[in-house]
């Protein structure tokens, strides 16, 4: 499969292997988002090497553990918990000291043509909802942290720095409060 990675200082288009399940469900990716992370990354951002990309719609090609997920269109939480630690016990997967990070940290990513995440990450997406509208559910979902993080009071003024991608989402977000 191609796969767009980043490997010795260096930007490359490169033919690799399928990934293998591990017990994970393998997605067939149809759209990926550039996000200034994978610019950063290029620039030497969390030591990653590998497949970047972690913004993605996909089809579920196999899921071992969740069949019903078979043919079905997805996008994922990104970070892959091991399961096993207490924050991965009480739901907290996104904090685990030992998880992968789709595209970020120890798991290639989703500028490929097949990616691979545990199913229990995978969110179904709605027939209502276009590809392009959906490869935009993971810096949504990063938008709407904010609040999970601070408690913004109905009819407070809040001010976002930045017009990026990321920027207009959290204003988006916020103002949605």
């Amino acid at each position: 499969m191609k796969a767009l990675r980043f490997l010795d200082g260096r930007l490359l288009l490169a033919d690799i292997p399928t990934p293998e399940q591990n017990g994970e469900a393998l997605v067939r990716v149809v759209r990926s988002g550039i996000c200034n992370t994978d610019i950063e990354i290029v620039r030497g951002y969390a030591g990653f090497e590998g497949t970047i990309g972690h913004e993605f719609v996909g089809v579920v090609e196999a899921a071992d553990d969740a069949p019903y997920l078979v043919g079905r269109r997805v996008t994922g939480e990104i970070n892959a918990g091991c399961g096993i630690c207490d924050l991965c016990l009480s739901g907290d997967s996104r904090h685990c000291p030992s998880r992968t990070v789709l595209g970020i940290v120890g798991r290639d990513g989703a500028h490929a043509e097949f990616l691979r995440l545990p199913s229990r990450n995978l969110i179904e997406i709605p027939d209502a909802v276009s590809d392009e509208q959906a490869v935009f559910a993971e810096p949504l979902a990063a938008a709407y942290g904010i609040t999970e993080q601070v408690d913004i009071v109905d009819g407070e003024n809040v001010a976002v720095i930045g017009d990026g991608k990321l920027g207009m989402l959290c204003a988006f977000a916020l103002s949605l409060k």
